[in-house]
């Protein structure tokens, strides 16, 4: 087995340096070099041997070893080529690794079909529906990445992830602050979420511009099964926060429009008890679900 390397910048320059590499900032490539921050994230992520870790952002494997130790198996994924290589040396002695070497994203919206098909089949290998994402997230694709794993028919766990601050901030915003927004809703919607640390830009290498933070998601199974459709309330989230400040009528009136006449809006608002001249961001993650289902349902009938 192999020994966990502490990740220092005199040990990651000199490599580099031998190797003839250097970070690439368009992949979001900034090392954590403070061993007690990635300590954290991995006791955080709580990993079990029954577990499925996904993890995005390889680098050069300091944190992957340590999942990898811990894990029934360990998918990561690394866009960079020669990072994967780096990588893939330090990983050699883990027998419950698999290291792909492409983008996780197919686009924006869906990741590379052959990532998830992965997944599952390690998951089927040891015989388990435990599966966890636990990364230093590239800060470009965080974003991406954590929305649409709760699009995905393997919904993970928990996420367990270092992304920038801002960020966390939006994911765990109440209602009526300027951070609150349609992602806010989507993840508080199925999930608990804790900011477990916020960490300074010198405990990077490069250090980044903006502040980093630990965040825990932790999926809870039954909200999650109580939302009727996924889908549609993905994108109702989205077009109702797509004009926050627009009063709720005239959001709603745009989001349906060629679906429902005015006077249908209405009625369902009426229905709903919602007054016209709110605005999204001040009504609450049950209230939007709540609000969501009416409008589903009377889609449906509509069709039927």
């Amino acid at each position: 087995m192999a020994e966990f390397r502490n990740q220092t910048i005199s040990y990651l320059t000199s490599k580099f340096r031998e190797i003839g590499i250097r970070p690439v900032s368009k992949h979001g490539q900034n090392f954590l070099i403070d061993m007690n921050l990635l300590d954290l994230l991995v006791r955080s992520a709580n990993i079990q041997k029954d577990d499925v870790i996904l993890e995005i952002g390889t680098g050069t494997g300091t944190l992957s070893t340590r999942m990898a130790a811990q894990a029934g198996h360990l998918v990561t994924v690394e866009i960079d080529p020669h990072m994967a290589t780096f990588a893939g040396e330090e990983l050699d002695d883990f027998e419950n690794v698999t290291l792909l070497n492409y983008d996780a994203l197919r686009n924006k919206n869906n990741f590379r079909p052959e990532m998830i098909e992965t997944i599952k089949e390690k998951m089927a290998e040891i015989e388990t529906d435990h599966f966890k994402l636990a990364a230093n997230l590239p800060y470009n694709v965080a974003t991406p990445i954590i929305s649409n794993l709760l699009r995905t028919d393997i919904t993970p766990k928990s996420m367990t992830v270092t992304i920038q601050k801002e960020l966390a901030e939006r994911i765990v915003a109440s209602p009526g602050t300027k951070d609150y927004s349609a992602l806010s809703v989507w993840i508080q919607s199925q999930c608990r979420c804790e900011l477990v640390r916020i960490m300074p830009p010198g405990v990077f290498w490069p250090a980044p511009k903006v502040h980093s933070a630990i965040l825990q998601i932790e999926v809870e199974p039954e909200r999650r099964a109580a939302i009727p459709d996924l889908e549609y309330f993905h994108e109702f989230n989205r077009s109702l926060f797509f004009h926050r400040r627009k009063f709720l009528r005239s959001v709603l009136q745009s989001t349906y429009k060629g679906k429902l006449d005015k006077a249908e809006v209405d009625q369902v608002m009426e229905q709903g008890g919602l007054n016209p001249s709110a605005r999204a961001e001040n009504f609450t993650v049950d209230e939007i679900l709540a609000m969501c289902e009416l409008f589903r349902q009377r889609m449906q009938e509509k069709q039927d």
